[in-house]
């Protein structure tokens, strides 16, 4: 809240690198965007959808992602969607821009209508960080793909079972058995627009929160064989 106040009465600067302007400077606007691609967690948890990336996790990405999510720097929402529609339209086969048919699609051609899903942080992050930063990312994506013709709706499907600790430090087997069981989809929630859902997240560093997340939607009966994030730990993926 603070920074999005202080956002308003000071000079801008980029909170990638520092430079004085625009909250997201061309520079970093171009590190954020100008690589999305297929970014697969080596190993691969079990369960784990497709996963591609705006970028790597380095640098001023880096300084974004965590400006955005622990400071409050709202102001670099706007590029960090761009980054993650990017991703997402990669992913289907639309960026670079082809001939808009069929054929143009790539590993997962989108339904007519399908889900965006945000994973959830738990209360305790939320209030603690004074706002939902992967909420409010997904929301962005699905009006942005929305925008474009494509069937994309926002829906809170998921939701913390349980408590989990801090995974800082865990190793992937580690994660895996600190998240299992801990996603659920509550009874209580709406109906999924379709029966596919588009997973969104910051970061994948193991998988092992994205392929959890898979997991409590597919035990709810909706399939999520595709997941996009800002970036990718560069320690830990495969690229294809």
């Amino acid at each position: 809240m603070l920074t999005a106040v202080l956002d308003l009465v000071l000079p801008a600067a980029c909170v990638g690198c520092g430079a004085k302007g625009a909250s997201c400077c061309a520079g970093c606007h171009a590190a954020l965007t100008a690589a999305p691609a297929r970014r697969m967690p080596d190993p691969a948890p079990p369960g784990l959808p497709d996963c591609w990336s705006a970028a790597p996790y380095t640098g001023s990405v880096r300084r974004l992602i965590l400006a955005y999510k622990e400071r409050g720097a709202v102001a670099v929402a706007g590029a960090l969607t761009e980054a993650v529609t990017l991703a997402a339209l990669t992913a289907f086969g639309w960026w670079p821009p082809p001939e808009r048919h069929a054929a143009a699609f790539g590993r997962w051609r989108p339904p007519e209508r399908f889900a965006v899903v945000p994973v959830p942080s738990s209360r305790r992050m939320r209030r603690g960080r004074g706002h939902d930063p992967v909420g409010r990312l997904a929301a962005l994506v699905a009006d942005r793909l929305r925008g474009l013709g494509l069937g994309a709706e926002l829906w809170l499907g998921l939701e913390q079972a349980r408590m989990v600790t801090d995974q800082a430090g865990l190793s992937g087997t580690e994660r895996a058995e600190n998240l299992a069981g801990s996603l659920q989809v509550p009874q209580a929630v709406k109906t999924p627009p379709g029966p596919c859902a588009l997973l969104v997240d910051d970061i994948v560093t193991t998988g092992a929160t994205l392929a959890e997340a898979a997991r409590a939607l597919r035990a709810a009966g909706v399939r999520a064989p595709l997941a996009v994030t800002v970036a990718a730990t560069r320690l830990t993926y495969r690229r294809s």
